[in-house]
């Protein structure tokens, strides 16, 4: 049942829970991990493995997309990035990844260069090419606009054959307000419904926005606000929203708009803060259908971070809301999603964890893992 606590005489909130918070119990049955199927499906496009890679520099390449795709996952490319900015990121990739922060929260010179790194423009001809590298090897095409620049390239996205479109945000909302003499801003419903292609949208927070957002049409909606490892979002601008309870939130309005539209399911994606395999495992018992991995594969030796992770809100040209941080590197991408692991915090191995934990707890496919049952019992590091 959920409750309100009294924050002060004129003010009461909601209590939610992050993912530290819970913990999955084990029930009375257990199988082998062998027996337990991670596959999933979003709309004609089936995938070995629930993970989808945050379009973030730090992260992903055409390389790393195609890597992630042969691994069974989807790489998601951000279309808004130095590889659709300049013919030649490496060198600029390296760049960022040597910068030196004299405080711990990032520095202001760091942050001045990258913004100046990325106000190089988009250039439609690089964001075709690198679609079409990833296309002729074979694996699902997915790419990522923010709603900003959705209605400016989307075309070019299209005719380039993405098999997926991706709209990210910090949030993104089906009923945006924009300033008198402003561009019309995106109808997210009317798009999607002219586009020949599944959209997946997000982020969102909260039961009553993702209904919204399931409503425009979307195949899946990106569970997720400010929780990031690169994001700074709750110290500037003070929203944060708990992703054990945005999950929650955003399946329940998954279940009921499944009832409302007579039988449409829309996939729910959580999207950000899992850094570690057990995180992925609550996010899948809190109703996720998937998740959306950044640090946890920025840890790539392939990754294009070289060992630190950055988002597009470390160098927003007006209001930056995150930073560089230093992730390291842990193996390689067939390390991190499929073992052997290497380390013994999670960082490694993630979908074999997964696994063991449907196992142990006697799950055999994700659906099924989704109704085990959790308890709060906030972490506390030793």
């Amino acid at each position: 049942m959920a409750y309100e606590i009294e924050i002060g005489r004129g003010k009461r909130g909601r209590r939610a829970f992050s993912l530290d918070d819970i913990a999955v119990v084990p029930s009375r049955r257990t199988r082998d991990p062998e027996l337990v199927s991670v596959s999933w499906q979003i709309d004609a496009y089936h995938f070995a493995l629930p993970v989808l890679s945050a379009p973030m520099d730090s992260v992903v390449s055409p390389a790393t997309a195609i890597a992630i795709g042969k691994l069974g996952g989807l790489g998601v490319l951000d279309l808004e990035g130095l590889w659709t900015r300049y013919e030649d990121p490496e060198p600029l990739l390296a760049e960022v990844a040597a910068m030196e922060d004299d405080v711990p929260t990032g520095s202001p010179a760091t942050t001045r260069r990258m913004q100046e790194i990325y106000s190089a423009p988009i250039d439609p001809e690089l964001v075709a090419l690198r679609l079409k590298q990833v296309r002729d090897a074979g694996v699902v095409v997915a790419g990522a606009l923010s709603p900003q620049r959705t209605a400016q390239l989307w075309k070019t996205v299209v005719d380039a054959g993405v098999d997926l479109f991706v709209i990210r945000g910090t949030t993104v909302s089906a009923e945006h307000v924009a300033a008198s003499g402003a561009d019309a801003p995106l109808n997210l419903k009317q798009f999607i419904y002219e586009l020949e292609v599944p959209v997946v949208v997000g982020g969102a927070a909260s039961y009553t926005a993702a209904l919204h957002l399931m409503r425009t049409g979307a195949a899946g909606v990106l569970v997720g606000f400010g929780g990031g490892a690169a994001h700074t979002t709750r110290g500037a601008l003070g929203i944060h929203a708990p992703m054990a309870t945005a999950i929650a939130d955003v399946a329940a309005a998954r279940r009921d708009y499944l009832d409302e539209s007579g039988g449409r399911y829309v996939h729910v994606i959580a999207d950000g803060g899992m850094g570690r395999s057990g995180d992925v495992v609550k996010a899948v018992a809190c109703g996720a259908d998937a998740v959306m991995l950044g640090a946890a594969l920025a840890r790539a030796t392939e990754a294009p971070g070289r060992g630190w992770h950055w988002g597009p809100e470390a160098h927003h040209p007006d209001l930056p809301r995150g930073r560089r941080v230093r992730v390291g590197t842990v193996g390689s991408l067939e390390e991190i999603l499929l073992g052997p692991g290497t380390t013994p915090d999670g960082t490694s191995n993630l979908l074999g964890a997964l696994r063991r934990a449907m196992a142990t707890t006697g799950y055999s496919d994700l659906k099924e893992f989704q109704r085990v049952e959790v308890v709060v019992s906030p972490y506390q590091p030793t």
